[in-house]
């Protein structure tokens, strides 16, 4: 009698909605620039939306595809790829996710108005998408390719019947089509300040475990930080730095770190004639632009002290960058010595240059965009002048940096890159712009470089690794040799807990999301 009174009060516990309700609040440093999943492609917005959204497969923690909305991919032949799609699953809205919506969503890809940055890289190479039957789909491509793994696991999945022809991206921003098949749903949103997601029950996979998440939007570390301490919210990320040995010793918190798969570099104008940020000592403008002479590229990468900016400014929080691809990145150059930090080198090569007395120069960056931005821009400028280059710093907020870089409006601006591979910075960075190859959406400032163009075009449809591998590096080299971009450091990502609350299963691409949060009872 007494057990079944104690399992009936139990039951009665359960049911009533207080008790049962798992709710999570995340204070995340960068919001989203849109809803729209393919309107920017960038970690911040990718991050968010792969809640409510998902691709046909998704890279895991060693960069390998796991099928989200396709089961399998099997390459029949150079040309053609066989995906095989998950049976049952519906979008928010109840729709059922067809074969047709795959080409749907291939074909509005490249067509998104204002875009940012594209996913056209992604489907640049598929020429047609055939429907064998109702979970079959064959992607032919025009010329091999290599990356279709990696590629399919790049755009989010959206229905022709729910999102229609030409969907606008501010149709998303209000809700009206943040429908997709993902664990979460919308529920609200209010840009740049927070979002708000609900379990979604009917989905394909396992249950997630919060009903509701909360993402609140707090550019300033320090702010996040107090929003954590006071506990009006349960997980932060980007950490701030010299925050951690507090949150270390504090019995309330949990650190989750690893090392990322992100490297900040500095883009130089190195195509033009003249540049727009670069003047003489007086602020005359210069008759011709000197980040166009490799010398003074060269003297820039000599004036930065990497190891240092990692030890001192990050707490050892980051590692000085050897190239152009993260530590663990696939087909990376082998075995190279740290960059030089050499500034009597510099200032030689700057007189050789034909600026003995040096120049002044602007260099545009993120504020908030990630740990320590301005705090590094500062720190490049104070390198930079000590050389002879009489340096200043301009911040912007990320939206309005990055439209303004893809205008060309910068000399050298400040930005980082995330992936597993070396193959795919270089390929939407650095390679010579072509909207049609879908090559170098990423290189706002149109660098081009034949001697890396030309191994990398054959590394993109060589189906061969050891072949492959060869062709990359030898295209990472000339990059390098070049100093078309000059990489900086390699991030560590952070985030910092509620111990009684919640554990963090951290993310090399530097993912903030629910997916990865588990409740700790």
């Amino acid at each position: 009698m007494h057990h079944g009174f104690m399992a009936a009060a139990l039951v009665l516990c359960l049911a009533t909605p207080a008790a049962a309700q798992r709710n999570l609040v995340i204070a995340a440093q960068t919001p989203p620039s849109a809803l729209d999943p393919h309107f920017h492609n960038t970690t911040n917005n990718n991050m968010v939306l792969r809640q409510i959204f998902e691709p046909l497969f998704e890279l895991d923690t060693q960069a390998r595809p796991q099928p989200r909305l396709a089961e399998s991919l099997r390459l029949i032949d150079p040309l053609t790829w066989e995906v095989k799609l998950r049976a049952g699953v519906r979008f928010h809205d109840g729709t059922p996710f067809e074969a047709e919506d795959i080409a749907y969503t291939f074909a509005r890809v490249p067509t998104v108005p204002n875009s940012p940055a594209l996913f056209t890289p992604a489907v640049r190479t598929i020429s047609a998408v055939e429907i064998k039957d109702p979970q079959t789909v064959i992607l032919r491509t025009r010329e091999p390719n290599p990356l279709m793994p990696i590629d399919l696991a790049a755009p989010a999945i959206l229905s022709r019947r729910v999102h229609g022809p030409n969907p606008a991206t501010s149709d998303f921003n209000t809700g009206r089509l943040a429908i997709g098949t993902g664990p979460y749903r919308y529920a609200a949103y209010l840009p740049n300040e927070r979002l708000e997601v609900t379990r979604n029950a009917d989905y394909w996979g396992p249950a997630e475990p919060w009903d509701r998440v909360t993402f609140r939007y707090i550019p300033q570390g320090g702010s996040r930080m107090a929003a954590l301490l006071t506990g009006e919210v349960d997980l932060i990320d980007y950490v701030p730095m010299q925050d951690m040995p507090r949150l270390e010793r504090d019995p309330r918190f949990a650190l989750f770190g690893v090392d990322s798969v992100t490297f900040v570099y500095l883009a130089p104008d190195a195509m033009r004639e003249t540049t727009p940020f670069a003047t003489d000592r007086q602020g005359r403008p210069l008759p011709r632009n000197p980040l166009a002479d490799r010398r003074v590229r060269e003297a820039l990468s000599l004036a930065i002290p990497r190891e240092a900016i990692a030890e001192r400014l990050y707490h050892g929080q980051a590692r000085a960058a050897d190239q152009f691809a993260a530590p663990v990145a696939a087909h990376r150059l082998p075995n190279l010595p740290p960059l030089p930090h050499e500034p009597a080198r510099a200032r030689a090569l700057l007189a050789e240059a034909g600026y003995p007395g040096g120049f002044r120069l602007t260099i545009h960056g993120p504020n908030g965009f990630f740990p320590g931005d301005d705090g590094l821009l500062q720190a490049l400028a104070q390198s930079f002048t000590r050389i002879g280059i009489e340096t200043s710093v301009e911040t912007l907020p990320p939206a309005t940096l990055f439209t303004r870089a893809t205008n060309r409006e910068f000399s050298l601006f400040m930005t980082y890159f995330s992936s597993y591979l070396t193959i795919n910075p270089m390929r939407q960075v650095a390679m010579t712009r072509n909207a049609e190859l879908g090559h170098g959406p990423f290189n706002r400032q149109r660098y081009s470089n034949p001697a890396m163009d030309a191994p990398l075009a054959e590394a993109l449809t060589t189906m061969d690794p050891e072949r492959r591998e060869i062709l990359t590096q030898q295209a990472a080299q000339a990059l390098l040799d070049d100093k078309g971009v000059l990489p900086i450091i390699f991030l560590r990502n952070v985030w910092a807990g509620r111990r009684d609350k919640v554990t963090y299963e951290p993310s090399p691409v530097n993912h903030t999301a629910a997916q990865y949060a588990k409740p700790v009872q």
